[in-house]
């Protein structure tokens, strides 16, 4: 069985499993803060591939755009743009994917989406990543950017930004950090707490983008007809208080035969890059064919 490093490089953290092909006993390496720089990066993939011995294949989920095994585009981290992989560690097999392509994967082979053709996933954390699984494959679209949703805008007058979209500057984990300032709280989790706890005013601050996102949704559910609209990423643990002014939000914009669509949180919350990017590097190149 293929030895794997897998890597899930976020905006904010690095997260590095050794798999051996059994997903349920996929090794934790490291959590740890992003590297600042390639030079960074680089020494600490080699640093995790001699710690984690007789590696084979590099499995990596990065925030951006991705083409084979060149980073195109990495909005949080820029250094990478236009950086083969591949070029960079010649001994190993490497399968780069979009994180929330790459989450996609984990959650359709062996979580909430198995069994299903037709799923979206939106994976919300420093940013918004989403991916579409579509007649049991991952879409990469032209260019591997297909289907960014965080991107989306139901704002007219929002005049956009150079490196994220509307949706992801309304309702990421960023957003949510600000709008927990404005009630005296330290970051998303207080406030998220605090909503849970039944406090009026967080409450009322989520209701906000869980309805942003809801909104924009609706348009990518109306075009895709997907089975399930799945939640990763940091922020799935606040679905229970999000959950009933987003779909709210989401149903009113949709014809009624669309209606019936759910909301539902991935199986692997955070850790579902790290679980398909081991997928991602055992099967290779062809890893967005799930079935």
């Amino acid at each position: 069985m293929t030895r794997v490093l897998a890597i899930d490089l976020g905006g904010t953290n690095l997260r590095a499993a050794i798999s051996t092909g059994d997903i349920s006993a996929l090794k934790v390496l490291s959590r740890e803060l992003a590297p600042a720089s390639l030079d960074a990066l680089v020494a600490r993939i080699n640093a995790l591939c001699a710690e984690a011995g007789s590696v084979e294949a590099l499995g990596i989920a990065v925030p951006g755009l991705v083409e084979g095994s060149a980073c195109r585009w990495i909005p949080n981290l820029p250094f990478l743009d236009g950086v083969d992989l591949q070029a960079l560690f010649p001994g190993l097999r490497i399968a780069l994917g979009n994180d929330a392509q790459i989450a996609l994967l984990a959650e359709a082979v062996e979580g909430s989406a198995k069994g299903m053709s037709d799923a979206i996933l939106l994976a919300i954390g420093t940013g918004i990543g989403s991916a579409v699984l579509a007649n049991g494959r991952i879409v990469a679209g032209a260019h591997g950017g297909a289907c960014s949703f965080g991107w989306a805008c139901a704002d007219i007058r929002d005049h956009g930004a150079e490196r994220s979209g509307w949706l992801e500057r309304a309702a990421s984990g960023r957003a949510l950090d600000a709008l927990a300032g404005q009630i005296g709280l330290a970051d998303s989790r207080q406030l998220i707490a605090a909503a849970r706890a039944g406090e009026l005013a967080a409450q009322t601050l989520l209701e906000v983008p869980a309805r942003q996102i809801g909104t924009a949704l609706a348009g990518a559910v109306a075009l895709l007809d997907p089975q399930a609209v799945l939640i990763s990423g940091g922020l799935a643990e606040a679905l229970d208080v999000m959950r009933p002014p987003l779909l709210a939000a989401l149903r009113r914009q949709l014809p009624s035969h669309l209606r019936g669509i759910e909301i539902q949180p991935g199986h692997f919350g955070p850790d579902a890059g790290l679980v398909g990017a081991a997928l991602a590097g055992r099967v290779g190149e062809g890893w967005r064919q799930v079935r």
